[in-house]
């Protein structure tokens, strides 16, 4: 259908080639991406773009665009990357726990995250792993990784954002859980 409407309708277009030992089935415009890794399934129905495999390339389209439609074509197509470089490599995210007046631990419950004694507090605080993030906590570092990109940088925002400090000057109170390093890869 694609190449017929060439001729005939201004299209905007990005092609996304599919490496080997990956599979990507396009349901409408629920995309799976299949690899050595695992699976990543993700819907795009709410986006104006249609979603083709043609060979090994998955070309996301849209006819006649407007502004809008075609910025959703290269966020698609940009999540559509994520999802082959995942199932392919996967990512990690990299945090170091910094404190300078009260020693911070941090453990790992289930599908939560406690950090405890963060500023001499008594209650721990409680930062959430979403989906299938993968968490570990090595000395001062905590490495979170996964396939899916969204939820291994909510994950690691979320542990960040745990640990922020309200009401005092951030210049001299550094404590906290801090990026530090992201990266393509699962680290063992």
């Amino acid at each position: 259908m694609l190449e017929e409407l060439y001729e005939v309708a201004k299209i905007e277009k990005r092609e996304i080639k599919v490496p080997e030992g990956v599979k990507v089935n396009v349901n409408g415009r629920i995309v799976e991406v299949i690899g050595p890794l695992g699976k990543i399934t993700r819907d795009f129905t709410s986006n104006p773009v249609s979603i083709e495999v043609l060979g090994d390339k998955v070309v996301v389209y849209t006819i006649w665009p407007r502004r809008r439609e075609k910025s959703h074509v290269g966020t698609v197509a940009a999540h559509i990357k994520n999802m082959i470089r995942g199932v392919t490599k996967g990512f990690t995210y990299k945090l170091k726990i910094v404190y300078a007046h009260f020693p911070i631990s941090v453990k790992v419950d289930g599908s939560r995250i406690l950090i405890e004694n963060f500023m001499g507090e008594r209650t721990p605080r409680i930062a959430k792993i979403i989906g299938g993030a993968k968490v570990i906590v090595k000395g001062d570092d905590v490495i979170v990784q996964g396939i899916n990109l969204e939820e291994v940088s909510q994950t690691a925002a979320n542990i960040e954002q745990a640990t922020r400090i309200k009401e005092r000057d951030p210049r001299r109170f550094l404590d906290g859980i801090y990026v530090y390093e992201k990266m393509e890869g699962l680290v063992s």
